[in-house]
């Protein structure tokens, strides 16, 4: 005689104490902003860069008398937050017919989730990627629903008079371009570099970013130069310094797919926020009356530049 198991289905084990979650990016360039200090805080609408300039005009000297010349201006840029929440309802019972009733605690009702460690961890990063996608790409017009909460700074920038264009032949060779490959990415970012006023591209601060998948093509082209001489951070598809230069690339997720690339000052970007890092802040709790747990989180965010005669851009044609 034999087993007859033919009215079985074939045994996989799924492991109720183990839950894996994909990797998320983070906000890189929310982070980037507040470490040179840009934070806009208490901003429950809308709030005012307020910029002073003054020039200096030189008189001859040598005599007495009072001459008054030159003139101090006063502008101003406005950085509008967008209210942003994020709700999410959540049934225990819906689990009770899945692997995942093993995690359940015994007994009917249940007042928490099981994993919710993991799971706050992985919303969390959740919130802060899509986040940094709107930074950068945010419309308030798309009608995404994740990009129209604000405008982001390729929207903003875009819209500025006095940002220098680099995709010109002033600057690349063949230019304006309608698309980017190995043959022609070094020469771009060469031609961002060059574009970069003389007055501002010495900052300490100056820093270029791109898309990571743009930055990978570049880094790419280097190697296959042989341009062994730059040096790439630790990461793969973080930073390194310009070759040639002391400014910063910077792979930044927000500009993924846009194939655009920004050069300016850490010291240009604002973030506006009601809150310092209140897009971390969140809740899940029991809600009795309506027998389910909730995850709730409310924050609010927008971004704006100071100078836009102090940026570049590169946008294909």
């Amino acid at each position: 005689m034999a087993f007859n198991v033919s009215a079985l289905a074939d045994y996989t084990e799924q492991n109720e104490a183990l839950l894996v979650t994909s990797s998320v990016l983070g906000a890189k360039t929310a982070q980037l902003i507040k470490s040179a200090g840009n934070v806009m805080v208490g901003v429950k609408s809308s709030e005012t860069i307020n910029i002073m300039d003054t020039d200096a005009v030189f008189q001859a000297g040598g005599s007495c008398g009072f001459t008054a010349s030159g003139a101090t201006t006063f502008t101003q840029r406005t950085v509008t937050v967008g209210k942003i929440k994020v709700h999410e309802a959540l049934c225990p019972k819906d689990l009770e017919a899945k692997y995942l009733q093993k995690a359940l605690p015994t007994g009917s009702m249940y007042d928490a989730i099981p994993f919710e460690q993991e799971f706050a961890d992985k919303k969390a990063k959740r919130i802060a990627s899509q986040l940094e996608t709107a930074i950068w790409q945010g419309d308030t017009a798309s009608g995404n629903t994740n990009l129209a909460r604000f405008d982001g700074l390729v929207k903003l920038i875009g819209a500025a008079s006095g940002v220098i264009a680099a995709n010109s032949s002033t600057y690349i060779s063949g230019a304006p371009l309608s698309s980017i490959t190995a043959a022609n990415v070094i020469s771009i970012f060469d031609g961002v570099y060059q574009a970069i006023p003389a007055q501002v591209v010495a900052a300490d601060d100056m820093t270029i970013f791109c898309g990571q998948d743009l930055f990978r093509t570049y880094t790419i082209a280097l190697k296959n130069a042989n341009s062994f001489h730059y040096s790439v951070d630790a990461k793969a598809d973080s930073e390194f310094i310009l070759p040639g230069t002391s400014i910063k690339v910077i792979a930044v997720q927000g500009l993924n797919g846009t194939n655009k690339v920004y050069a300016l000052r850490l010291s240009n970007l604002f973030l506006g926020t009601d809150l310092l890092n209140e897009e971390e802040k969140f809740e899940i709790f029991y809600a009795k009356e309506a027998d389910q747990v909730r995850f709730v989180s409310e924050f609010k965010m927008g971004v704006n530049i100071a100078f836009p005669d102090e940026v570049v851009k590169f946008i294909l044609a």
